[in-house]
């Protein structure tokens, strides 16, 4: 197996490449119980974050990082996009996605209870990798609907054609590889 190096909020780290098609291969960021890394992450997209009442994400590689987040900044609460309607839910607004590192169209669900607390709020959309954008327009309508105001778009790594997007905040660039393991231009 190949992997990419590269320095993520002052760590070094080796991602594996793995492959998605014949002729794409992605550096596989997994953000999960990586303590120290989550910490450091969190603390430098603070530091660029813009002021806003809310954290969402999701389900679920950000979840650690906006818990962290939120428990820096000392926030109360963050929101979280489920892939699944839970029981505990007291009712449901749903959007379909189709995430490059899913196999399949997905939908994302927010409980109505949060919806409503995000009504008129400034909401600030949070997640590990953003690559084709479309976990974040998910997010972005599922905000939208419950009459959240977006105040920013924030990632640790941009992949792909999102590192060219003017409304991302992020912390490194991550390339895409060829499948020999080099980066693709």
């Amino acid at each position: 197996m190949n992997y990419y190096k590269m320095n993520i909020a002052g760590l070094d780290r080796e991602l594996p490449i793995c492959r998605v098609t014949d002729d794409l291969y992605i550096g596989a960021f997994v953000i999960f119980g990586d303590q120290e890394l989550t910490v450091a992450c969190g603390k430098a997209l603070l530091e660029k974050a813009p002021k806003y009442d809310y954290l969402i994400t999701a389900e679920a590689k950000g979840i650690p990082l906006i818990h962290e987040m939120a428990r820096q900044n000392g926030d109360k609460k963050y929101m979280l996009a489920r892939k699944y309607p839970k029981l505990y839910m007291t009712g449901v607004f749903e959007v379909t996605v189709n995430s490059i590192t899913t196999d399949k169209v997905q939908k994302l669900y927010l409980d109505t209870a949060d919806a409503e607390m995000m009504k008129g709020k400034k909401i600030l959309i949070v997640d590990d990798v953003i690559s084709t954008g479309e976990s974040l327009r998910a997010i972005e309508k599922l905000v939208e609907k419950a009459g959240g105001e977006i105040c920013g778009r924030m990632c640790i790594l941009a992949e792909g054609d999102a590192q060219n997007r003017p409304d991302l905040v992020y912390l490194e660039k991550l390339p895409v590889f060829n499948a020999d393991g080099t980066v693709k231009e």
